[in-house]
């Protein structure tokens, strides 16, 4: 007997969260609304440090992620961020 398949809660372009049998391959934080690899060595300590995972959300990709409203990370994603902060 097989469990049942994983399901992942996404955050979609309007903002709304659903469930998707696929997961996340970008995170991001609530709070500050920045979105950056799931690798990204800034996010990877904050989570160290505790506190961060309450308020970390998934998206399926960038274009997601801008469309709610999410800026890209200044550390990992450095040239979309660059594009983002020419565009202020």
């Amino acid at each position: 007997m097989t469990g049942s398949p994983a399901v992942f809660t996404l955050l979609g372009a309007d903002g709304r969260s659903y469930r998707s049998p696929t997961p996340g391959t970008l995170g991001g934080h609530r709070r500050s609304r920045i979105f950056g690899r799931l690798d990204c060595p800034s996010a990877l300590r904050a989570l160290g440090r505790g506190g961060y995972a309450a308020h970390r959300v998934f998206f399926a990709d960038e274009a997601s992620a801008v469309a709610a409203a999410y800026r890209p990370c200044g550390t990992c994603l450095q040239e979309e961020y660059a594009v983002w902060k020419a565009s202020c």
